[in-house]
């Protein structure tokens, strides 16, 4: 008799398991992927031709590609009244120029790094394509960095460009021999040049003209003539196998361009083109006029449904851009519309300053009988409130009078908490102020339990009708108080302040830290300031003997900002073309200073010891730079996912 043999049920679902393993279907990776960039194959006409006059361009590669941002990387030179067609169809580009060929000029097509393959969008790299309508081509290169003159921050997307007419009025009145644009760096490169003699400048170009014609288009300029130079040199290049291997290191020759580090300060004059903005009157009692710049001339009103505007006190900012009107004639401001001429210099359209006169009506946005309504209303809850409050109470409750019956003039004070021994206390009110009855004040020292008084001093802020400025000597670590009776401070409304009671504590002295700056700088007009993280000014402080001592800092982080004071007023100054002005010199501390409580900190400073673009630190740069486009090294990412 045969013996049959019976397969274990553990063999069984193993090769079951393994035959399912074999029959699914799973999903291909699609194989290796492309991360050679793309390269030309034929340019035509061909690239670096000369005797050109053909004004179609098309540009084959070897796989399709796409332009990244054509508009604000692409550049042609030099620099085109009607602007070049460019597209993209396939693997070409075409680039048709619509202006006539200048004679022996050589032309530039810059893409910087705009041309990307489409599947992948691994980077060509920067390229330029160049032609020459004579026997000789240009390739000489200017390169540098433009920089905000004010802080520092790099200057994205702004026209850089070489004059070989070295008049100052080339700027004013032709277009750039050769133009480029800055990078989110602020970096740019001005190619095939010519060797030569030019003069540098920047422009914020408004109008598309490629010269400085509106007084409101940012600017640089420089004084320095420009020769372009070159010399063979070498440069270290990394072959990497991946994102974290390196191949090997080459050296690399190539021919290095002079001058390669300029620095351009970017600046807008001090002029705006002035015209009337808007017009608001947000309660029937003022209204407020505001202007588009500054002003040395105030405008004209003259009333149309009320008879003049002697009764209105003026309120004015400090270059008179914005104009507040409060009437103080009850006739006046319970007019439901105010109908009046403004007679004001405004800016025609050949830039020139000239009287024109508008009729305007001014309409409350809350209006009188809405004002009395709401007023009403709250007296009424306020009142219900106490009734409820009294049946609640009893015995217990006392009267208090209701706070809605009349209007009080509220106010704020800065800084609120505790103060350092260096500040003193602003009174900020909600109106002009009218009077002050100051004997009605009263300041105060605590020394154990009691409150003794103090000297001080209560002044109105120079050039502010709202604001009043407590001066006292402030102790560190000592108590004060401030108090003014109920009506002491009245308003040009009328309006009248309750009473005020402010208990002011100064901090301690060992809750602050000191800082002494000493400077390497031959300027004497330097003025020095203290940052903080988002590129605030904190404090300020005029050197004296190459010095700036800060006493009393709250223990933080601190950047450092220096800018030479020229013309002594105190604040930076911005700078003016016609008059050969440049605006004052800033420089930066390169790095934060950390400062501790009890700490004194030392730190000497060579102002120019660095180059201007590589001061501001990048913690507090505004103007981040865009990510480097690299080869996507993806094969070597999917070998390590096998």
């Amino acid at each position: 008799m045969q013996k049959r043999l019976t397969p274990s049920p553990l063999i069984a679902l193993l090769c079951i398991l393994i035959l399912a393993a074999c029959a699914s279907i799973g999903s291909p990776d699609g194989g290796p992927r492309d991360f050679t960039p793309p390269k030309v194959v034929k340019c035509q006409p061909a690239n670096m031709s000369v005797n050109n006059r053909d004004k179609k361009l098309t540009l084959t590669f070897d796989e399709f590609i796409v332009l990244e941002n054509a508009s604000e990387k692409v550049v042609v030179s030099p620099p085109q009244k009607e602007m070049p067609e460019i597209r993209t169809s396939g693997k070409r580009i075409h680039i048709t120029l619509n202006d006539s060929l200048k004679k022996n000029t050589t032309y530039t097509v810059d893409f910087s790094d705009a041309i990307v393959d489409n599947n992948e969008g691994n980077p060509m790299g920067n390229f330029t394509y160049a032609f020459s309508t004579g026997a000789e081509i240009d390739t000489m290169e200017v390169s540098g960095t433009l920089l905000e003159a004010e802080n520092l921050e790099p200057i994205k997307g702004m026209l850089v460009g070489l004059y070989a007419d070295l008049s100052d009025s080339a700027f004013t009145t032709q277009s750039f021999t050769r133009v480029s644009r800055t990078n989110s760096r602020g970096q740019f490169t001005i190619k095939g040049v010519a060797p030569g003699k030019y003069r540098i400048y920047g422009l914020q170009d408004m109008d598309g003209d490629f010269r400085f014609s509106q007084k409101a288009e940012k600017i640089a300029f420089d004084s320095v003539i420009i020769e372009p130079t070159c010399a063979p040199d070498t440069r270290q290049d990394t072959v990497w196998i991946d994102s974290t291997h390196i191949d090997t290191i080459k050296t690399i020759p190539y021919t290095h361009f002079y001058p390669d580090n300029v620095i351009l300060r970017g600046f807008t004059e001090d002029y705006q083109d002035l015209h009337l903005l808007k017009t608001e009157r947000p309660i029937p009692d003022m209204f407020t006029i505001y202007f588009t710049g500054p002003s040395d001339t105030l405008p004209t009103l003259k009333g149309l449904n009320f008879e003049d505007t002697e009764d209105m006190i003026l309120e004015r900012s400090s270059n008179n851009d914005t104009l507040t009107y409060w009437i103080t004639d009850t006739l006046v401001s319970n007019k439901d519309t105010l109908t009046f001429s403004l007679t004001y210099l405004d800016t025609d359209t050949l830039g020139q300053l000239t009287y024109r006169t508008d009729t305007l009506d001014l309409i409350p946005k809350v209006t009188r009988t809405q004002q009395v309504k709401e007023r009403q209303k709250k007296i009424e809850e306020w009142e219900d409130q106490q009734k409820k409050a009294k049946r609640r109470q009893k015995e217990k409750y006392v009267a208090k009078p209701n706070p809605f019956l009349r209007e009080d003039l509220t106010y704020k004070m800065q800084p609120t908490g505790g103060i350092a021994p260096t500040q003193n206390i602003k009174f900020i009110f909600a109106e002009p102020i009218a009077g002050i009855d100051t004997t009605a004040l009263r300041f105060y020292k605590q020394k154990d339990s009691l409150w003794l008084e103090e000297p001080y001093l209560f002044l109105p802020v120079e050039g502010d009708m709202r604001s009043y400025m407590l001066y006292a000597e402030w102790h560190p670590g000592d108590k004060y108080k401030f108090e003014a009776d109920s009506n002491a401070v009245t308003s040009v409304l009328g309006k009248v302040s309750t009473a005020i009671k402010k208990e002011i504590p100064v901090t301690p002295e060992e809750e602050f830290s000191s800082l002494f700056i000493r400077l390497i700088l031959p300027d004497t007009a330097a003025i020095v300031q203290l940052m903080d993280n988002s590129d605030k000014v904190v404090r300020s402080a005029k050197a004296v003997n190459n010095r700036a001592d800060f006493f009393y800092l709250k223990p933080s982080e601190y950047y450092l900002r220096l800018f030479i004071d020229r013309n002594n007023d105190g604040k930076w100054t911005t700078g003016d073309y016609t008059a050969n002005r440049q605006p004052e010199e800033v420089f930066y501390f390169p790095k934060p200073l950390t400062l501790r409580a009890r700490w004194e900190v030392e730190q000497d400073w060579d102002v120019r010891g660095i180059p201007l673009n590589k001061q501001k630190p990048e913690a507090i740069t505004k103007q981040k730079p865009d990510a480097d486009k690299k080869i996507k090294q993806r094969n070597a990412e999917r070998e390590r996912n096998r």
